[in-house]
């Protein structure tokens, strides 16, 4: 038990499931970002990890304090992120390059949000789906579009 704010509360997350989250979080966004590291795109392995520990500690952290505001810090971490990848996004006269980085990172701070809330089936789906679509233009039929 521990107090909050005046009111005893029971632990809703033992310390060991938390640092397990947020080593998953880590290692899940570095999957992610290994691929991006490796294609010489402007967000890497440091971002996608950064980015993923940060969505699973602001959903632990709410977890902890505020239960009932998880939806909340859901949304604010899901536009916040979209003004950090933003950033990767530049535009020339005739394209625009930095869009599937920007997603890419926009798509890892969702996946720490489900690691961060214990979705580890969908942590796991989720990473591999990733990968997946981001080797899609290594197929003739997704790099013609």
């Amino acid at each position: 038990m521990r107090q909050l704010n005046g009111i005893q509360k029971e632990k809703m997350i033992s310390s060991s499931e938390t640092v397990i989250r947020l080593v998953f979080a880590v290692l899940a966004g570095g999957v992610i970002g290994l691929e991006r590291e490796v294609v010489h795109k402007p967000a890497g392995i440091r971002t996608h990890m950064l980015v993923s520990l940060g969505s699973a500690l602001f959903v632990l952290i709410t977890l902890e304090t505020l239960p009932n505001e998880v939806a909340r810090i859901v949304a604010g971490v899901a536009t916040g992120v979209g003004f950090l990848g933003a950033g990767t996004i530049f535009r020339t006269k005739s394209e625009v390059q930095g869009l599937t980085t920007a997603a890419s990172v926009w798509t890892v701070a969702a996946l720490g949000l489900a690691i961060g809330l214990g979705y580890y089936l969908i942590m796991v789906v989720s990473v591999l789906l990733i990968l997946v679509i981001l080797h899609l233009n290594k197929f003739k039929f997704f790099s013609q579009l």
